[in-house]
């Protein structure tokens, strides 16, 4: 999916033209991925742009960058402030956020202790990450042949480019065979999540996901899901699931960031349920959907405003 890209990036606390924010072919998030981000929305509501969940998302780049002994030269609070003044300077009113940190270029071998850290904090306008109408029809998807990591190997709980890797094998496995996604079994063989989403299924009315344990991101919006289900009294169950439980489901969905709340019509041309979005799916949508674009009220502060401040030279004038 092509990006229109913005005006300026912030890096290391200085905002650069978006042409300008380069980095060295010797860095080690090169030869060795030792790069975490973050992906975070960014929604036009009635009151302004305004971040979804902005502090979460900064914390859970610091947890990554801890599991890899990656020290943050600037705090949570620091890097929010950051995001929101990003917004702002290029002028956005929906936008998707992407802040970088990487090992940049220093000693060339594979311990990093001695490469400098380099913060890039970007954004861009996106639009459907799944197809723009994959959020009503759901989207046909496989069970991919490669297998999430298995626990020792690759840390799933950060949010690390090379962990991406393994993405990438899934996903262009699916598209090749004529699926929009695919979603990946753990070294057990119990079913993990997608690409770049984690996953839910309805059986019965209640709504199953896979627990941390089966090499699953901690997902924001998967955590905002389990939250709207509890007030929305669907009984939510966290466990490991076998394969067969996706052909059997009344319904399947993924969560992300970049995917919202996107149906799965079938699995492995198997239909899903009714093979259209299910009653549960398109209430936890529409619940969803309505706090992130400000229709209906934010009980959680999941929303940052990211509107201009106005200034004592602008009210005087106004007056």
């Amino acid at each position: 999916m092509s990006i229109i890209k913005s005006e300026k990036i912030w890096h290391n606390g200085k905002f650069i033209p978006w042409d300008d924010a380069v980095i060295h072919v010797a860095s080690h998030a090169v030869s060795y991925a030792s790069c975490l981000f973050e992906g975070i929305r960014c929604y036009a509501t009635p009151q302004g742009p305004a971040i979804f969940r902005l502090k979460d998302h900064v914390n859970r780049l610091i947890d990554s960058s801890k599991i890899y002994r990656l020290t943050l030269p600037y705090s949570s609070e620091e890097i929010q402030e950051a995001l929101v003044e990003l917004v702002q300077v290029n002028g956005m009113e929906h936008c998707y956020l992407r802040p970088i940190v990487l090992r940049g270029f220093g000693e060339v071998g594979v311990s990093p202790l001695k490469n400098p850290i380099e913060v890039y904090l970007l954004c861009w306008e996106w639009g459907k990450y799944l197809g723009e109408a994959a959020l009503k029809e759901g989207v046909d998807v496989c069970v991919s042949s490669w297998n999430r990591m298995a626990p020792n190997t690759l840390p799933a709980m950060a949010k690390a480019a090379a962990n991406y890797m393994n993405s990438q094998l899934i996903k262009m496995e699916a598209q090749l065979n004529g699926y929009v996604e695919g979603i990946a079994l753990d070294p057990s063989g119990f079913v993990s999540e997608g690409s770049g989403e984690n996953i839910f299924v309805v059986k019965g009315g209640k709504l199953y996901t896979p627990p941390l344990g089966s090499s699953v991101l901690p997902g924001i919006t998967r955590d905002s899901i389990m939250t709207l289900a509890g007030e929305m009294d669907v009984p939510l169950v966290e466990q490991a699931l076998a394969r067969e439980f996706l052909y059997l489901a009344d319904e399947v969905f993924f969560t992300g960031t970049a995917a919202e709340i996107t149906p799965v019509r079938s699995v492995d041309r198997i239909q899903v349920g009714i093979g259209r979005p299910g009653p549960i799916t398109k209430s936890l949508q529409e619940r969803f959907l309505s706090i992130v674009h400000g229709e209906a009220e934010d009980p959680h502060g999941w929303l940052t405003s990211c509107r201009q401040k106005e200034s004592a030279r602008q009210r005087s004038a106004a007056s």
